[in-house]
């Protein structure tokens, strides 16, 4: 299995997560997108929109998506290093096409982590964002976005405001290591959604 694709709204933990699975297991590693814009963020490479569009031309781009005016992608030969080192790459995505574009290039394991709105609300708050309107206009994409896309894709959903980090890392660690890949990187059949 190439590496584990979280999902989900803002506010709804993927850097949360990905910190709790990175302690639990040094093997799992943040994969630093790439972006194009405003040079906020300690979980991005980043890179002028020229750039991007060599990278693009050079077919080096996996997936690329467009929100809050910035540019985000993800580079092939990240993802190439970080397995080669024998690590696992962990990669947040921000829509369900992207997901299956990933696919093209190995099996991932699709990890669905939601939240509520109102949780998202209170959260975006909370760290003193300053879009938080932004941030819930994507949490309504993002439902929608899985109303329009999702047919059993993830192999496994967490409600992030009902369960602790930690616990979500480990579950995912242990499915990690259970997959069967198959077309898609997971074994077929019901998705559970975890709670506390």
């Amino acid at each position: 299995m190439r590496g584990v694709v979280l999902y989900g709204p803002p506010a709804s933990g993927k850097s949360t997560v990905t910190a709790a699975l990175t302690a639990l297991d040094p093997r799992f590693v943040l994969l630093r997108k790439l972006k194009a814009g405003i040079p906020r963020g300690s979980e991005y490479e980043f890179v002028s929109f020229e750039r991007l569009v060599e990278l693009r031309n050079s077919g080096r781009l996996l997936v690329e998506s467009h929100r809050y005016g910035n540019a985000y992608a993800v580079d092939r030969r990240q993802v190439e290093q970080i397995t080669e080192a024998g690590q696992i790459p962990v990669v947040h995505v921000g829509n369900i096409p992207d997901i299956r574009r990933l696919a093209a290039f190995g099996p991932w394991l699709a990890v669905l982590l939601w939240v509520s709105r109102e949780a998202c609300e209170q959260r975006s708050r909370q760290r003193g964002d300053g879009d938080t309107a932004q941030r819930l206009r994507a949490w309504d994409e993002t439902l929608a976005d899985l109303d329009a896309h999702d047919d059993g894709l993830f192999a496994c959903r967490f409600q992030t405001d009902e369960i602790a980090p930690a616990k979500v890392a480990r579950l995912m660690a242990w499915v990690f290591a259970d997959q069967q890949p198959t077309a898609f990187g997971h074994r077929a059949g019901p998705v559970e959604l975890y709670h506390a």
